[in-house]
């Protein structure tokens, strides 16, 4: 048997290539990581927007899902873009017979564009069924004002939101500091919390719009290192310089929200 790390992402298709299964791909390869998936929407998208999503059926996703979970060792795995509650509790109720490892759910509710990616009835399903499965969760902070209702705006409140979140059965929070309203900091921030201590991650804040993908990579990321047997903290700290490299040497492709540079990151 190989002894090389295998993880699963489990997300919609980008026609684009810069977010969802191809960045999540990208980004387990770039890590040393064999990656495999299931496929729950196709999108037709690029830079400039999202334009037709198809939903997978049910039975194939239970089909691609049993494929993986018979021939491969899957160390970690994360979750995107599900898109409705039907497919959450497809997705829930087949990780009650099949053994991933640790899941780092990125819940992926607006595109870049701000097509909503998330039906509002679905927001509950994935409250009830997911949130109590996950290992990290890493929401961006309209996401987790959604989650919660509370509107994250100092340590403060971000602490409040991710208690909450805790509560409903998450074991570490990632709350993404990108989407603050106080955009003239040379600083970004995120918040993070696990079930013994709370601490926050800077990095300079780049001009740039090519930050298509930035959420699907940094979930990614850390499920690369969570399958190479990281700890949580270790991985989320290496995930945080990947999608800082990323950012910060953009690719420049596409003529609106250009996807991040999955190549940028070379150490370790």
């Amino acid at each position: 048997m190989s002894n090389i790390p295998q993880a699963l992402t489990i997300a919609g298709s980008d026609s684009g290539g810069g977010a969802g299964i191809q960045a999540d791909l990208k980004t387990f390869q770039m890590r040393g990581v064999f990656g495999t998936t299931v496929i729950t929407a196709i999108t037709a998208q690029n830079t400039l927007g999202v334009f037709d999503i198809h939903a997978v059926p049910l039975p194939t996703i239970e089909a691609q899902l049993q494929a993986v979970a018979q021939d491969f060792a899957i160390a970690a795995f994360k979750i995107g873009m599900l898109g409705s509650a039907e497919v959450i509790e497809c997705v829930s109720a087949a990780l009650k017979r099949y053994r991933f490892g640790p899941l780092v759910l990125d819940p992926v509710m607006i595109a870049k564009g701000g097509a909503p990616l998330l039906q509002q009835n679905a927001v509950s399903a994935m409250k009830a069924a997911l949130l109590p499965l996950a290992e990290v969760l890493t929401p961006n902070l309209p996401e987790a004002q959604a989650l919660t209702g509370i509107d994250i705006i100092d340590d403060d409140s971000a602490q409040r939101a991710a208690a909450c979140l805790q509560e409903l059965g998450v074991k570490n929070v990632v709350i993404k500091g990108g989407h603050s309203a106080d955009s003239r900091s040379p600083l970004c921030r995120d918040w993070i919390f696990t079930p013994t201590e709370r601490f926050t991650l800077q990095s300079e804040r780049y001009p740039t719009r090519h930050t298509h993908g930035t959420g699907c990579t940094f979930s990614a990321c850390i499920t690369a290192e969570l399958a190479k047997g990281q700890s949580v903290e270790a991985a989320i700290h290496t995930a945080k310089d990947f999608i800082t490299a990323a950012i910060s040497h953009p690719l420049g492709i596409g003529h609106g929200h250009g996807p991040t540079n999955h190549w940028a990151y070379q150490q370790g």
